[in-house]
């Protein structure tokens, strides 16, 4: 899937009641959460972009999710019961733990956009979005329209940290607007006691990087280059300052080297890559479903790096500074956000963390 086609419109931006959560159960990450029926921390309210809001008297029962993003976020808050469909499901491996096997019992609506009529008749009470309504890819019609949704009885949330990126005021440079995403969810959903500990998590590893990398001046951070294979090689694109994924890299202690365009994503071309010669290169790959094709991929697009005659002679590639991490954990919101992160840092920096044991 790639998200820099996508056209922003209305997205969940915020909390305007504050939610105590319902759901403990046994600990974040399981898939036992209260389906709720009001009670504590009802009704929740939450805005769009424009300001208009959407209330919640009591937690939602059946749910839709455009993608993995969106259906792990409901797994690890223990949602994943009342999740009726999805689309582009995660690949066979994809999530990690129990959470892989709960999500292969999710039935799948579409392995890509949700078709609108089978969006519209799914039974859904809520579609949680990860990002911006858009005219589906594949030529199956139009995405469903506001008034389209609301006949249908079905709610259409967002995942800000995605589908509000392109019109933000403001870079993302740290974590907190995936942070925001899951507490999001987890008022909606009458889990936010989960929600709670997942971000408490994120937060522990993202201030243990912090603590070992956060005084290193900007002039002198390494510089990084997210190279999204799957895109296509004819033409790159560049993760721009209002994308997940500058604030993965900047959190890390690296520079990403297209911080300097505004917007999320954006093609661009190999000269643009080349002038920015980056010290470390990631070669983004989407799951595959297992560990060989993985590696495959990999070495595939590394091998084209090597080949090419506009980036074989890039600093990265000579040295060989290649970082094997997964597209989905950097470049959409979620809990691996924080272990991409911790993977990148103690890469690129692995004196600062010897000298912190």
């Amino acid at each position: 899937m790639r998200p820099w086609k996508l056209c922003g419109v209305a997205v969940v931006v915020a909390l305007a009641a504050t939610a105590c959560g319902s759901g403990a159960g046994d600990g974040p990450g399981t898939d036992q959460g209260a389906a709720g029926q009001g009670g504590a921390g009802f009704p929740v309210r939450v805005a769009d972009c424009q300001g208009a809001g959407t209330t919640f008297t009591a937690a939602p029962r059946r749910i839709v999710t455009s993608n993995a993003a969106a259906l792990e976020m409901l797994l690890r808050l223990g949602a994943g019961d009342r999740v009726i469909g999805t689309g582009f499901p995660p690949g066979k491996g994809a999530l990690p733990g129990g959470l892989d096997a709960k999500a292969r019992k999710v039935p799948v609506l579409s392995k890509s956009v949700i078709p609108k009529e089978k969006m519209l008749g799914s039974g859904a009470d809520v579609y949680i979005d990860t990002f911006a309504a858009m005219k589906t890819m594949g030529g199956a019609g139009d995405a469903p329209t506001a008034e389209e949704f609301k006949a249908a009885g079905i709610k259409h949330l967002y995942l800000a940290s995605t589908a509000c990126a392109p019109m933000a005021d403001k870079p993302q440079r740290d974590l907190s607007g995936v942070e925001a995403d899951i507490k999001r969810l987890g008022a909606v959903t009458g889990t936010a006691e989960r929600a709670d500990a997942l971000v408490a998590g994120m937060r522990a590893k993202v201030g243990k990087v912090r603590r070992a990398v956060g005084d290193i001046p900007a002039g002198k951070r390494p510089t990084y280059f997210f190279f999204d294979y799957d895109a296509g090689t004819k033409q790159p694109v560049a993760f721009c300052r209002k994308q997940v994924a500058n604030a993965v890299i900047g959190q890390a202690g690296a520079r990403n080297v297209f911080e300097d365009c505004d917007g999320d994503v954006k093609p661009v071309s190999w000269e643009d890559v080349v002038a920015k010669n980056p010290d470390w290169i990631q070669l983004g790959i989407r799951n595959r479903g297992d560990a060989a094709a993985n590696a495959k991929a990999y070495d595939e697009a590394a091998a084209f790096l090597k080949s090419f005659p506009a980036t074989k002679g890039l600093a990265a590639v000579r040295n060989g500074k290649f970082l094997r991490i997964g597209s989905e954990r950097t470049t959409i919101a979620g809990v691996g956000n924080a272990d991409t992160v911790e993977e990148i840092a103690h890469t690129i920096h692995p004196a600062r963390f010897k000298a912190a044991r």
